[in-house]
């Protein structure tokens, strides 16, 4: 048994600053769509001052009231402002133990603890957050939790055992270069995601910034020239690009991955530092993506789909394992060392009188744009023809990406969207396994292949269009039980 223990007192700082920023918009929309008045003015920010005190009184009270304690092989927490509440988790049920560094962690060496259970796929963040304790208490704590599950020692919290219990052993699977990490920032698709918030930002501060103002300057800029128009867009451009790659690079800086006898763990982050474990027997597949940028680079990113994950904890669903490696080191990199294959065995296409379906359908997504910029543009809008030549290219990729294979107890699956995604999943993993038949399909002998895996509050799968019939009974008769395919 342990005696309960407070979190320390830079908790009641993080939840004073949580609860602060949950406040920020009312706050904006306040300030820029309240009074303009002098005695508005003054009232708002008696107002704001008062209601800053509140929160921070709050989250001191908050910190005061939380407490833990290991005892009788449970998580034990107590906690409540108004109301006193008790949460105890056995420890059988505890999944992992994920370790984050904040930047007001690391000059007091505190991590937070989230504690993700069987149980909380649900719409809980996680089940239990241990918002700042030291790193020793928090080694301690998952070095009690693993003995207990693997009944290496006698069932005990005495904290001198725990403390002389044999660390487990933890081998580097994978360790971000700089190379690679330059690559995977370059690559990235966070500048559109920098420009967004950007004018999300602008918009909201009309009354503040003279856009008529800017406006007239901006006409007065391009009357000089379009060359000075192009090089600012460019600039703008420019300097979204830096942002992103300098926030991709601070964010998966010092990736590594480690694995034990039953976890694997992924950390990161150069100023807020990330630790993630996720138990070996609850992943469900792996998934290899391939984005438009890096695929002709020949570079991937490689993801864990666990049983774990939530509404709100959507990463705990989907794992980054490899940020951005070559597609042909990554069974080199993973072999042995999961429980599902990543080899890259053949895959088996669509045969080619199934190629004009795929034509078909890009092409009839192409033709509502071509009728209206007609319709629009009259002759220029002649030029739109031009969309199917590019969404016949595409379709074509589609094609060519699309396929399946069956590697012993393991269905790898092949298919293309804007991304190029190769799934590998156990046959005890799969949930589901949909045939579809339409009626222009059964005259070619096609088919259509839907497999899903279960994956946080839903699932997570692939389809595969227009195979042979032949191969779909195939993938089916591999599935089920019975013997003959039902079709």
């Amino acid at each position: 048994m342990s005696n309960s223990k407070r979190l320390h007192p830079i908790a009641a700082v993080t939840n004073f600053i949580k609860q602060l920023k949950e406040l920020i918009i009312p706050f904006i929309a306040f300030f820029v769509f309240g009074t303009k008045a002098s005695e508005g003015d003054l009232w708002f920010f008696t107002g704001s001052i008062a209601i800053v005190i509140v929160v921070l009184g709050i989250g001191v009270l908050n910190w005061l009231r939380f407490s833990y304690r290991l005892e009788e092989g449970e998580l034990r927490m107590e906690y409540g402002l108004l109301v006193r509440k008790k949460r105890y988790i056995p420890f059988d049920r505890i999944q992992s133990l994920d370790f984050s560094e904040g930047i007001l962690h690391r000059p007091f060496g505190l991590v937070k603890v989230k504690v993700e259970t069987a149980g909380s796929s649900g719409t809980a963040d996680a089940e239990a957050v241990l918002t700042a304790i030291t790193k020793d208490e928090a080694n301690r704590i998952q070095e009690i939790i693993a003995q207990a599950k693997g009944k290496l020692v006698e069932e005990t919290f005495d904290t001198e055992v725990a403390n002389k219990a044999e660390r487990v052993e933890e081998k580097v699977v994978y360790k971000i270069s700089s190379k690679e990490l330059l690559l995977l920032a370059t690559t990235s698709g966070g500048v559109g995601v920098v420009l967004s918030a950007m004018v999300a930002f602008l918009s909201q501060l009309d009354d503040l910034i003279p856009y008529e103002s800017a406006y007239h300057e901006v006409e007065k800029v391009i009357s000089n020239g379009i060359v000075i128009v192009a090089v600012l867009v460019f600039l703008g451009f420019l300097l979204a690009w830096v942002a992103a790659l300098i926030g991709t690079m601070v964010k998966f800086a010092q990736f590594t991955v480690k694995k034990t006898e039953r976890e694997i763990i992924i950390s990161r982050g150069l100023l807020e530092k990330r630790q993630i474990t996720i138990p070996l027997n609850r992943i469900q597949a792996i998934r290899i993506s391939e984005n438009i940028l890096r695929q002709p680079f020949g570079l991937c990113s490689v993801y864990m789909i666990s049983a774990g994950g939530s509404v709100r904890n959507a990463e705990g669903a989907k794992v980054l394992l490899l940020p951005a490696v070559k597609k042909a080191q990554v069974a080199h990199i993973l072999q042995e060392h999961l429980p599902i294959s990543t080899t890259s065995q053949p895959f088996n296409s669509p045969p080619k009188r199934s190629l004009p379906r795929y034509l078909l359908r890009g092409s009839l997504i192409v033709v509502p744009f071509v009728i209206a910029a007609i319709a629009i543009f009259k002759l220029w809008g002649l030029l739109s023809i031009l969309l199917f030549v590019f969404s016949s290219a595409w379709s074509y990729l589609i094609y060519k990406d699309a396929g399946w294979g069956i590697e012993g107890q393991q269905l790898n699956i092949q298919y293309r969207g804007l991304i190029k995604h190769t799934l590998f999943m156990k046959k005890p993993n799969v949930q589901s396994l949909d045939y579809k038949e339409s009626i222009f399909q059964r005259r070619k002998n096609l088919a259509t292949m839907t497999s899903l895996i279960k994956s946080g509050m839903g699932a997570i799968g692939g389809t595969i269009v227009d195979i042979e019939k032949e191969d779909a009974k195939e993938i089916y008769q591999w599935y089920s039980h019975s013997q003959k395919a039902p079709f």
